[in-house]
C-alpha cells in the first residue's frame, strides 16, 4: 500500500504465478490456492486487486504479462513494483531492457538490499538505462519476513504473526494443508 500511496496509483495487481522460470526445480502449493490467499489478504484494499493471469499461461515471464496489460490498458501508465533484491537480478530477466521501456520501475527496499547494494550488482549501462527510465525507489520501512519462514511455521502450527500474513490466510493455508 505504501507503494500505491507515494506513486499515486489507481490500482496494484498481485500477479500469483503458477510456474515461476526461476524456480523450475521447486515445487509449490497449488496455484488457485495461492491465488484463493492473494484475494484474502487484499480484501480490505479496494487498490490491490489480484489477477489470474499468470495461472492461465505456462511459464510466466514479467515481459510477456506487462504486453498483455498494455493491450487492455494501451493508454494507462504502468509501474512493476519491486523488491531492491530483485532489482540486483534484472539483467536475468527474460527482455529486460524491454521492461525498462514499457513500465516505470518502483523499488521497495528489502532487508539487506539498500538501493545502493541494489545498484551496485548492475552494469554500468543498466544502472544508467535504469536510471533514466524514471524508476522511483519508494520510502518505505522494510520488513524482515521471510516466506520460508513463514511456510515453515505453518508446517509446524505455529504462531503466525498478524504483521506477517492475515489470520484469514493463515486459517485456510492451514485448512487446506498447504504447507505440511
Amino acid at each position: 500500500i505504501r507503494a500505491a500511496d507515494q506513486l499515486q496509483l489507481d490500482r496494484v495487481l498481485y500477479l500469483p504465478t503458477a510456474h515461476p522460470p526461476h524456480k523450475a526445480d521447486r515445487s509449490f502449493a497449488p496455484a488457485l490456492k495461492r491465488f484463493a490467499m492473494v484475494e484474502l489478504a487484499l480484501l480490505d484494499y479496494d487498490r490491490l486487486q489480484v489477477s489470474d493471469f499468470e495461472l492461465e499461461t505456462g511459464p510466466s515471464f514479467t515481459i510477456d504479462t506487462i504486453e498483455h496489460v498494455r493491450k487492455e490498458r494501451p493508454a494507462a501508465e504502468l509501474f512493476l513494483i519491486l523488491g531492491s533484491d530483485s532489482l540486483a537480478q534484472i539483467e536475468r530477466w527474460r527482455r529486460w531492457s524491454d521492461i525498462l521501456e514499457a513500465v516505470h520501475l518502483a523499488v521497495l527496499r528489502r532487508p539487506g538490499w539498500s538501493r545502493d547494494r541494489a545498484l551496485s550488482r548492475l552494469s554500468a549501462g543498466t544502472r544508467q538505462a535504469l536510471l533514466a527510465s524514471g524508476a522511483s525507489f519508494v520510502d518505505n520501512t522494510p520488513l524482515d519476513i521471510s516466506a520460508t519462514e513463514i511456510r515453515r511455521r505453518l508446517a509446524a502450527s505455529e504462531t503466525v504473526p498478524a504483521e506477517w500474513l492475515p489470520p484469514t490466510v493463515v486459517d485456510y493455508a492451514r485448512k487446506y494443508c498447504l504447507y505440511s
